[in-house]
């Protein structure tokens, strides 16, 4: 990890609790002076009772009374913003950013995002189920994903640790996508999708209950890009095409999704394809050279059962079998201009069970437990030379794990709630794993909630980095991490709604190559602080406007140098403006994010990027219209490289538009 000269400065969140404090009493005097109006929107009790959660505890509960930081973003939200993949999802909530290095999209959070890490430290689920696969722990989110947006219901983004409930990979935060059910979408619904950069796009969705009580949803969608023409003036040169990379930029992918559901039982099926071209001449390929590129495929089959045994006990029960396939095709030269094509391979196949118990001894207590076992039946790993085709490596292993967990929420008082969690982890690659967590929720006030968290998780080594990466290395321990928090929440007059943190975090052991050995270690420590603010105000016509500001400062524990790919600044603003009712709408993005540090010890610029989108619901009988323009001012900015890039910055798309058209029937 490179960094620059350490700079003395004043740093606005050096005293984040004293800074949440004030604004905390300046909220609370504005709802000490106001009453109840008679709104055309909900009100203040009916919007906190419909804000619901359920991934924060693993059963549903109002998101003031989650042991975290939550936010929701929406299927309505999905609509009015434009958005097209879950990437776009998270880049508009508070404290997250992304790097796209026009391959894979990378995740950050409270200033920490390393280029080219799979994104391996978020959980994803789907509807419960673990997304990350058992290879590179990958949770794609971009054309990659396992699920298109369109198929969303809502999605929790649940912010700290949560290794409590989830094991591995619940380290900087839960993502939980919950899907649509046969009962929220038409019969028939087609979808078809134009956009810059020669991108056709194409869902056809099915929903019918049948009179024996069974209801399915199945929905199949397309997606192909043909790409961009890209500049890099660090290949500048007539051996490389002038710095200019043609046709190597496409991306293609492939869906296909079915839910099932008789009674308590419900059967889902997932596949998706997606193979995209490489411009950047990475991993040293040949610049312009279309045959770099990889193929990501990811499917799953999930069973659950979920009853209630009694008023006071609920039962889950799930069982599931899970495939990853990646290929990567990377020509090199064998000697110059000679061009041998290498193709790396991982397969991961593996099966799981789990079994949840919600108990509710009585009205002031849920007590939560349960069990989960994977086993890991192919986690196989081959590089070989594609022509004339000798295999060069060749391996594979199996491995077992799972973990037991309790959580207990407990009203100590009418208006303070203890919640302790803890999960005990078991490994056959490096052993056991105790993670807790704690939460004093207080409510001084109907309309305000202070919480009071502390929590820690870790990350397991990866089969990857055990065993098959250039790098690997199989003593590795797992990362952990430690995070401290509070948090205010408070909705006032007039359907406002102020939230806010502060935080700190430590992590361990953090994996990272070392360049005496050339071989993971677990080399480095981090710690963190910082604070996120949120307003959200919904006016009587129907406007809504949420903006937030987040500030943090990530560091090296060793030398106090800020961590690469890693924001001080990130500011959102989110306008939802009806023109005509529910006829038609503007949904105004604007985004911000400050400089970040790069491998090379420069700067990638801070930048602005405004998206707009219109929307029409009832064009004519059935057919919704979406108009969108991202990066509207068509600013010019760029994410950091990652070592296997000889660009430090990769510049990102101009301004590009999309049309979209949805006809349910």
């Amino acid at each position: 990890m490179k960094h620059v000269r350490k700079e003395r400065r004043t740093r606005p969140w050096s005293r984040p609790l004293v800074t949440l404090l004030a604004w905390s009493l300046l909220a609370q005097g504005a709802a000490a002076q106001s009453l109840p109006e008679d709104l055309t929107q909900l009100p203040i009790e009916q919007l906190m009772a419909i804000d619901l959660v359920y991934g924060a505890s693993k059963h549903e509960q109002r998101v003031t009374d989650a042991p975290s930081f939550v936010s929701v973003v929406t299927a309505d939200d999905i609509k009015r913003y434009g958005y097209r993949t879950l990437a776009d999802v998270l880049r508009g909530v508070h404290g997250f950013y992304t790097t796209y290095d026009r391959n894979y999209t990378y995740l950050g959070v409270r200033g920490f995002s390393r280029p080219s890490d799979y994104n391996s430290r978020f959980l994803l689920l789907v509807d419960g189920h673990r997304i990350n696969d058992n290879f590179y722990g990958s949770a794609y989110i971009g054309t990659e994903e396992v699920i298109d947006v369109d198929l969303i219901d809502r999605v929790e983004i649940i912010r700290g640790p949560s290794s409590s409930l989830y094991g591995t990979s619940a380290f900087f935060a839960v993502i939980n996508v919950i899907t649509l059910k046969q009962g929220d979408v038409p019969r028939l619904q087609l979808s078809g999708t134009g956009a810059s950069y020669g991108t056709p796009a194409g869902r056809v969705n099915f929903g019918k209950s049948f009179a024996s009580g069974v209801s399915v949803l199945a929905s199949a969608s397309a997606y192909d890009s043909a790409g961009q023409k890209l500049f890099y003036p660090e290949y500048n040169d007539p051996l490389n095409n002038n710095g200019v990379s043609e046709n190597s930029d496409d991306d293609r992918a492939y869906r296909f999704f079915s839910t099932a559901s008789f009674k308590n039982l419900t059967v889902q099926i997932a596949f998706n394809s997606r193979e995209k071209g490489i411009p950047t001449g990475a991993f040293d390929t040949p610049f312009n050279d279309p045959d770099a590129r990889t193929l990501d495929t990811r499917s799953y089959l999930d069973v659950k059962y979920e009853r209630a045994l009694s008023a006071k006990t609920g039962l889950l029960a799930r069982a599931y079998f899970d495939r990853y396939y990646y290929r990567g095709d990377y020509p090199y030269y064998s000697p110059y201009p000679t061009i041998l094509l290498y193709r790396e391979h991982s397969w991961g196949d593996w099966y799981g069970t789990e079994a949840k118990l919600t108990l509710k001894p009585g009205e002031k207590q849920t007590l939560t437990t349960g069990l989960e076992f994977r086993g890991n039946v192919k986690q196989r790993f081959r590089w070989q030379n594609v022509d004339p085709g000798p295999v060069d490596f060749d391996d594979q292993i199996r491995s077992e794990e799972g973990g037991l967990y309790v959580q207990d929420e407990v009203a100590v008082a009418k208006n303070l709630t203890l919640n302790l969690g803890v999960r005990r982890d078991q490994y056959e690659t490096f052993g056991g794993n105790t993670n807790p967590r704690a939460a004093i929720i207080y409510r001084p006030a109907e309309q305000t909630t202070l919480k009071l968290l502390y929590g820690s998780a870790f990350r397991a080594p990866t089969v990857y980095e055990l065993h098959y990466g250039s790098h690997a290395n199989s003593d590795l321990d797992p990362e952990a991490i430690s995070t401290y928090e509070i948090v205010l929440e408070q909705y006032t007059h007039g359907n406002l709604r102020l939230a806010g943190s502060a935080f700190l975090y430590r992590i361990a052991d953090l994996v990272s190559v070392d360049t005496s050995t050339g071989l993971f270690e677990n080399l480095d420590h981090v710690r963190a602080q910082g604070i996120e603010l949120e307003l959200e105000k919904r006016f009587k016509s129907g406007f809504r406007l949420r903006c937030s500001s987040s500030l943090q400062g990530a560091r090296d524990a060793a030398t106090d140098q800020p961590l690469t790919n890693s924001p001080s600044h990130l500011a959102k603003l989110n306008a939802d403006l009806p023109i005509r009712g529910e006829r038609l709408s503007a949904g105004v993005e604007v985004q911000y994010t400050s400089r970040r540090l790069t491998l090379a010890g420069d700067h990638a610029p801070g930048y602005a990027v405004a998206n707009l989108t219109l929307l029409s619901r009832e064009l004519a009988k059935g057919l919704e219209v979406s108009g969108s323009v991202y990066n509207l001012f068509d600013t010019r900015y760029a994410d950091p490289g990652s070592e296997h890039h000889i660009q430090d910055t990769i510049e990102q798309d101009g301004r590009n538009f999309r049309l979209k058209l949805t006809w349910s029937f």
